[in-house]
């Protein structure tokens, strides 16, 4: 991974799981991170860890939902290290439930956050890519807007709506300046379940990814396998799972 020596790279939804797996990945190998999350507390920490590993991480505490937030850590991240060669749209909740049950509140969070969220990066972070004549947007998507399953309606909508979004950014990017590149996991031993609606869809999720679930660092080492292609060489989608999950 020494082709990622350098680089310049900010990250929502750092404060833990994939996130953070994939800063102190990308730190341990010569990039530089900026982590973005609402806990300022914990991103400061995660910081300061790899800092005090050799690596270099700044922080900016971002709420996805405010465009006004994605400005300001693109401007800090150019600001503190020159330019941002990447942006890893990855924040993203899932109060999963069945659409029977209306929790229309709970749709409207994952709209704002996995859908408007990403939107919100892709316009902070393309001004920035265009001005310096080269950049890289990836974001974590989901295995499940691939395999839709009973609850998972709204939370499939947004990140097969992320899916389209990136696939209309890569046809009208073609010029070279622009590289896309959409990760989506299966089951990962993340926090992700804290932010189900349904008691019984957690529990379950939960077993799940106790049962079957890779490590957050198998994520990261996709996003940092994207990463360190060639200027010419775009990697479009991954799809990452565990082994045994169906």
């Amino acid at each position: 991974m020494s082709s990622l020596d350098g680089k310049i790279v900010a990250i929502t939804g750092a404060s833990g799981g994939i996130g953070e797996a994939i800063a102190r990945l990308l730190a341990q190998h010569g990039a530089a991170v900026v982590l973005a999350a609402r806990r300022g507390e914990r991103i400061d920490a995660i910081a300061r860890d790899i800092r005090q590993e050799g690596g270099r991480a700044a922080t900016c505490v971002v709420d996805v939902t405010k465009a006004e937030d994605l400005r300001r850590l693109i401007s800090t991240t150019a600001d503190r290290y020159g330019r941002i060669d990447v942006l890893v749209n990855n924040a993203g909740i899932a109060p999963i439930s069945p659409l029977a049950d209306l929790d229309t509140e709970g749709w409207s969070a994952m709209i704002d956050v996995n859908l408007r969220g990403v939107l919100n990066g892709v316009a902070a972070a393309l001004p920035a890519f265009r001005e310096q004549g080269t950049g890289h947007l990836v974001t974590i998507v989901s295995e499940a807007g691939l395999t839709i399953s009973p609850s998972m309606a709204v939370y499939a909508a947004t990140k097969n709506a992320v899916r389209t979004v990136h696939e209309g950014l890569r046809k009208e990017s073609t010029d070279g300046v622009v590289r896309t590149t959409a990760v989506s996991p299966g089951y990962v031993r993340t926090d992700l379940a804290d932010s189900m609606s349904d008691p019984h869809i957690q529990e379950l999720t939960r077993k799940n990814m106790d049962a079957m679930g890779i490590p957050p660092a198998a994520v990261a080492r996709t996003v940092a396998f994207a990463i360190e292609q060639p200027g010419d060489v775009e990697i479009g989608e991954i799809n990452i799972r565990p082994t045994v999950q169906g």
